[in-house]
């Protein structure tokens, strides 16, 4: 759509007065230069083009004698009367910063976007930028998207950062790292680390049968629990239990192959209730719901949904209020890197991350440790891990991101059946 000059200078008008309404922000000094200028390799007085250049954007001035004048450079056979009130850098006319001033100008900005219903979705997100830490993050980020991968996997090495990993993860884990530490000086930590004090792992192993027949019932075999320290980012201790299983006794030779659990290791087992009172004991131990704050995190909703809830019903017990709720890693894998739910299997979750999985897999401790292994980069990539799914009713159901973060309770052993 063919704008009129005097649109085009209210627009810039409106640009320029969003600029000047905001203060400097001090750049982060990171050494060797602040940090958005290690990244973009200008000096911090660009910046202030750049923003200005951006306003003029999303108010949809892209020809050239627009940008030419939202950026304050006098066009040809203008003076120094241009220069004052175009400059990205000099003064703005007083009567151009009241807010009768500002008003008419927000207005006549307003009228203009509604007139282009074809930019609908870039102007409503405008005032997403008005704070300029934010125009900051989004200039940076747009230049992130254009790196290569070799430039990406520079700069990470550059920050000290994990250079492993498709180009998307790459991406989003230098985009991270820059917002958060854009932040830090606005708002407390956000780093997952302050949700919880300890993440439990657990990755169940159970009964099973080649082509998995729907008659088939499950029993856990198998009771791995990873201990991971949410500040430090390291495994602490792990729990491992063998359980012998009450209704298919024998294991199937499929089930043998897959999980490496023999059937003399489960004859030798306790039964599951045994096995669970052993848990609770050795949660208690850690002081987990009662000194330090923790969560589950498993690798589906099935270990939870589907595993504990089928077996506490064989063992005639009620569902422990400890297991209710739990990270799902899978999704919050997904959501966080933006991929679909094929790509969220622990072997696919390690190969895009760059890593390689340790150890025996369908051996539940091991995936356990693989699990954690993801869980440790998320955190280090910036996700906030926190629960997402729960037992409501017997049923499987979401928990909203908005929800209040709550730790798991104490664990206690629960009763029986009637």
């Amino acid at each position: 759509m063919e704008r009129s000059p005097h649109a085009s200078a209210h627009a810039c008008a409106c640009a320029r007065l969003r600029l000047a309404a905001c203060p400097r922000q001090p750049a982060l000094d990171h050494g060797g230069g602040s940090l958005s200028s290690r990244l973009l390799g200008v000096g911090a007085g660009c910046w202030r083009a750049r923003l200005v250049q951006q306003d003029c954007e999303l108010s949809g001035l892209t020809g050239p004698a627009e940008m030419e004048a939202c950026s304050g450079r006098p066009p040809a056979g203008q003076g120094q009367e241009s220069q004052l009130r175009g400059g990205s850098d000099g003064p703005v006319p007083r009567e151009e910063l009241t807010p009768a001033g500002m008003s008419q100008g927000k207005q006549q900005c307003h009228h203009d976007r509604q007139e282009r219903n074809a930019k609908k979705s870039v102007v409503s997100s405008s005032s997403d930028f008005s704070d300029p830490v934010y125009k900051e993050i989004a200039v940076t980020n747009g230049y992130i998207n254009r790196m290569s991968k070799e430039e990406l996997r520079a700069k990470l090495s550059e920050f000290k950062l994990e250079t492993r990993g498709v180009k998307d993860v790459l991406k989003k884990r230098l985009k991270n790292y820059y917002k958060k530490e854009k932040l830090t000086q606005q708002r407390e930590d956000s780093d997952a680390s302050s949700y919880y004090d300890y993440i439990c792992v657990i990755d169940f192993e159970a009964t099973c049968e080649e082509g998995n027949p729907p008659e088939f019932t499950h029993e856990i075999i198998e009771f791995p629990i990873v201990l991971l320290n949410a500040h430090t980012l390291e495994i602490e201790d792990t729990f491992q239990q063998y359980v012998r299983p009450e209704i298919n006794t024998q294991l199937s030779d499929f089930c043998i192959n897959l999980t490496g659990i023999t059937q003399e290791i489960v004859d030798r087992a306790d039964t599951f209730p045994q096995v669970l009172r052993n848990v609770v004991d050795w949660m208690r131990l850690k002081e987990l719901g009662t000194k330090y704050k923790y969560s589950i995190l498993t690798d589906g909703s099935w270990d939870m949904s589907k595993f504990l809830n089928i077996q506490c019903q064989i063992s005639r017990l009620r569902y422990p209020s400890f297991a209710k709720k739990w990270i799902n890693i899978r999704k919050s894998y997904g959501n966080f890197y933006k991929v679909p739910r094929n790509h969220t299997k622990l072997t696919v979750m390690l190969e895009k991350l760059g890593m390689s999985y340790d150890g025996r897999p369908h051996s539940g401790l091991d995936d356990s440790k693989n699990i954690a292994r993801i869980a440790v980069r998320m955190l280090r990539d910036g996700c906030e891990l926190r629960v997402n799914e729960k037992m409501q009713g017997g049923q499987l159901t979401s928990v909203s991101s908005s929800a209040p973060v709550e730790g798991a309770p104490a664990p206690q052993m629960p009763h029986f059946r009637n």
